[in-house]
């Protein structure tokens, strides 16, 4: 009797152990050495020629990824519930910024999309994904079962619209993302599908006219569909020689020749054409699966969380993430419009990787509430 008392105890000891996703730290880690290591790879001709550095946007990249993981750890110290506290205030920061860049960005290319503080730079709209994500989550867990009505989940979607506003001025491709997310969000949250029609029917109404508002926007319909005949297609030729070029399995790692000034911004969103020179269809397909194990484990994480708001958390990442892989590989192939989306972990942006960081921390940070079972 005594033993089985013993083993009782020792089971249930067993059943209150914390777990912690092993698996997403360590594809975490994976995609952002890799992340690195084509970073440097790209960017090291036109770092020289430029800064007389190879290693520069490398450094920028560590710099700013020192901070996500230093996000990371203070995440999984004081865990993710507190941030529902100061869901509204992140939202109305995001908001204020996105605002302040229109008049106070600095420009970078055609548009003005960032903030400097002293030599630091800083992307707000990058802010914004994560600000929407903690605000939705929020929401949706006080509001569950009110989502059942589609009158509010309509009402909820067009909580985000004030900053999708100033996000759409200066980066449409941005704003999409976080309409994608509050979509994404919302439509896991309610049954009611008419919503949905209703919100699919008014986003195309209002992005034909946002597209019709500026020339230039209309104009990247033409570039896609006839880059050969236009200037501004010159980009996306590159990219799709440097892609065809790379044959099953690539050049050899560095011995990309598009990236040697033949793809403007190679570092940027045109990454993965250098991904595909160099490492091939192979390498391609590779780094693919690598995106699915990690959204493999942000679904596994949301269906075991240990309360809505964690899973919504996570729910709201898994959709980031996922849009922004596939609009970034679509654009590099021609498969949609130009526009300015980064490879997660990937490209080099430090604002990017930073909140992309924080990100993971939280989701992290969510797996530690799940208890063995």
């Amino acid at each position: 009797m005594r033993t089985q008392t013993v083993s009782v105890r020792k089971r249930r000891k067993i059943r209150s152990i914390a777990y912690f996703d092993y698996s997403l730290l360590a594809i975490v880690t994976l995609l952002f050495a890799f992340g690195l290591v084509m970073l440097y790879s790209t960017s090291a001709y036109i770092a020289t020629l430029e800064f007389e550095d190879p290693l520069h946007y490398l450094k920028r990249q560590l710099l700013a990824s020192a901070i996500g993981f230093a996000g990371i750890v203070g995440l999984n110290i004081i865990g993710y519930r507190w941030l529902k506290r100061f869901s509204n205030l992140f939202y109305i920061i995001a908001f204020v910024l996105c605002v302040l860049v229109i008049f106070k960005g600095t420009a970078q290319g055609s548009s003005s999309r960032w903030l400097y503080f002293g030599p630091l730079s800083f992307q707000p709209s990058e802010f914004a994904k994560l600000a929407v994500i903690v605000y939705l989550a929020s929401v949706v867990s006080d509001q569950a079962k009110n989502l059942r009505d589609w009158h509010n989940v309509v009402r909820v979607f067009f909580y985000i619209v004030p900053l999708l506003i100033p996000v759409a001025y200066n980066n449409l491709s941005t704003a999409v993302i976080i309409a994608g997310i509050a979509f994404g969000m919302l439509f896991v949250a309610s049954p009611d599908y008419r919503a949905f029609v209703i919100i699919i029917a008014v986003g195309a109404i209002g992005m034909m006219m946002f597209i019709s508002g500026a020339g230039y926007r209309s104009d990247r319909l033409q570039i896609w569909l006839h880059p050969e005949k236009y200037d501004r297609g010159f980009q996306t030729l590159q990219g799709l020689y440097a892609i065809g070029s790379g044959g099953l399995f690539g050049k050899g790692l560095g011995e990309s020749m598009q990236k040697l000034g033949s793809v403007p911004e190679a570092q940027n969103d045109m990454i993965f054409s250098i991904v595909c020179e160099e490492l091939g269809t192979f390498g391609a397909i590779c780094v693919m699966l690598m995106y699915l194990l990690l959204l493999w484990r942000f679904m596994i994480i949301a269906n075991n969380a240990t309360d809505i708001f964690g899973s919504y958390l996570v729910i709201g990442i898994f959709i980031h993430i996922a849009l922004q892989v596939i609009l970034n590989i679509a654009v590099v192939t021609n498969t949609m419009p130009n526009t300015g989306v980064t490879l997660p972990f990937i490209s080099y942006g430090g604002t990017s990787v930073m909140f992309l960081l924080f990100e993971m921390g939280i989701a992290m940070a969510v797996s530690r509430g799940i208890r063995l079972k």
